[in-house]
């Protein structure tokens, strides 16, 4: 071999092994999310509550869809309605994938909260989202797994008190795993991003 093809044969051999890098180096690349990625936290794994309609629920009811868990009251003034109604949008943006996300609502506040007020509160947003609500001492034990702050605040009535709450949200992927907990104020571009990859992966 001479040395201008020597020198064409390293060249061409040098294209080659940078093009087999980038190929690998693309398809070791992880998912790109906007919010939080907790995948493999361990913690907010499952829970077993009532919903709306009296019926137990679990993860696994919801196995199939990409599922966003928020904690709220049905008399907050702000973040609820607003978080709930970005959930509702996100839906409709997904199309004919709407079907496969699940919103989902426990209380905080189960003293006024009663399943008729949390149905009501839910058909306002998508009549498919659910809310789900338990005791009071259970539900101290499972805001303390899902890391969760609640704390009532009392008013100028025994009935008209607000609650201090967390106001983030976690996403469970179609298989009922934990993947990302998404702040407040993000808005519905990032989470509907998000949710889109999540159904594609699945």
């Amino acid at each position: 071999m001479n040395k201008r093809s020597r020198l064409k044969f390293l060249a061409t051999f040098g294209l080659l092994a940078g093009a087999v890098g980038l190929m690998s180096a693309c398809s070791e690349k992880k998912q790109s999310f906007s919010a939080i990625d907790v995948t493999g936290a361990d913690y907010a794994r499952d829970f077993s509550l009532t919903d709306h309609n009296g019926q137990t629920r679990t993860i696994r009811d919801f196995s199939g869809k990409v599922v966003v868990l928020f904690f709220g009251y049905t008399q907050c003034p702000d973040v609820c309605p607003t978080s709930m109604a970005e959930l509702a949008e996100v839906k409709k943006l997904l199309g004919k994938d709407g079907d496969r996300l699940q919103g989902l609502f426990i209380t905080v506040d189960p003293q006024r909260d009663t399943p008729e007020v949390l149905k009501a509160y839910m058909t306002n947003f998508d009549p498919s989202f659910l809310a789900l609500y338990t005791t009071p001492d259970k539900l101290a034990a499972l805001a303390k797994d899902y890391k969760v702050y609640f704390k009532k605040v009392d008013g100028q009535t025994p009935t008209s008190y607000t609650m201090d709450h967390s106001a983030g949200s976690y996403v469970y992927d179609t298989q009922g795993k934990l993947r990302l907990y998404t702040r407040y104020g993000t808005g519905a571009a990032p989470l509907l991003a998000d949710i889109k990859l999540l159904l594609q992966a699945s």
